[in-house]
């Protein structure tokens, strides 16, 4: 019942950075540059409640965010962007080998390489792949900026 609480919290948690993510203006000129607020939410579920947990919450917001604020699209490249993003993380925090830090930078080089490939998939156009070395080095720094946010975050959680 008590991780029942917990999961609509951190749902609730992830939709409310998805909702404001939408609201900053945060364009570079380059399109598909994000910060991943989400993400944040996504590591402290990691490495408090495990990766089950993570990642149904992860997946249940990214539908639901979807159907709020994008269309089937957005679903379909974050969730590719997602699922790749949390697998490579999980390996990595399996490894122990890796701070919260680093892991959230591969997550978001991950992400960025799992949407170039659904794009490429769904525009038949192999060409998109030029385009990655851009998105790999925002993937890294928000990825480094959202993995110091989630370490200082998790300093102050208490263990449960």
């Amino acid at each position: 019942m008590k991780q029942t609480a917990y999961l609509g919290l951190f749902l609730a948690l992830a939709l409310i950075c998805s909702y404001i993510e939408s609201l900053i203006p945060f364009q570079f000129g380059i399109p598909g540059i994000k910060l991943g607020l989400t993400n944040i939410v996504v590591l402290l579920m990691l490495y408090r409640m495990g990766a089950k947990y993570a990642l149904a919450v992860s997946v249940a917001r990214i539908f639901l965010a979807g159907l709020l604020f994008g269309n089937l699209f957005s679903i379909l490249y974050s969730l590719a962007g997602g699922l790749l993003s949390f697998v490579c993380m999980v390996l990595l925090k399996q490894t122990g080998k890796f701070k919260v830090v680093s892991i959230s930078a591969a997550g978001g080089a991950a992400h960025n390489l799992g949407q170039v490939c659904m794009a490429a998939a769904v525009v038949e156009n192999l060409n998109l792949f030029f385009y990655y070395p851009v998105l790999l080095l925002a993937g890294v720094v928000t990825g480094v900026l959202i993995g110091i946010s989630a370490q200082e975050i998790l300093l102050h959680l208490p263990r449960g």
